[in-house]
């Protein structure tokens, strides 16, 4: 993808809520990959990013992203974002699987094991 001007700040680098946009894309990416629909199921518990070089307006970026760890309700991940080959962001992103009163449950087994040794995508 590339960084469009709507992504960064008046000095010209990504606003930082770019990457927290673009990691929770690739985390719906990867979560349809595996078949899985239910995506709005999942709100976020912890963020964290480390800013390594800066991106601006125009660059090419590639976002890889890997389920880090499956708790009982939660799901880790943790990605980063590339510019020719070097991390610009690392982050995670802690996600709680919620029923439709917004109460914690389980990771479905088939999810979990969906994730285990999933491919960065």
């Amino acid at each position: 993808m590339r960084v469009e001007f709507v992504d960064t700040d008046a000095g010209g680098r990504i606003h930082h809520t770019a990457a927290l946009r673009w990691a929770e894309r690739a985390e719906h990416q990867l979560l349809r990959s595996l078949g899985w629909s239910e995506l709005t199921r999942f709100p976020r518990r912890r963020l964290e990013a480390d800013f390594r070089a800066p991106l601006r307006f125009g660059d090419e970026v590639v976002v890889e992203i890997a389920a880090s760890a499956v708790g009982r309700t939660s799901i880790t991940y943790g990605w980063r974002v590339l510019r020719d080959g070097v991390s610009c962001v690392e982050g995670s992103t802690t996600c709680v699987h919620v029923d439709d009163d917004g109460l914690p449950r389980a990771v479905p087994e088939e999810l979990r094991a969906a994730l285990d040794g999933g491919p960065l995508t």
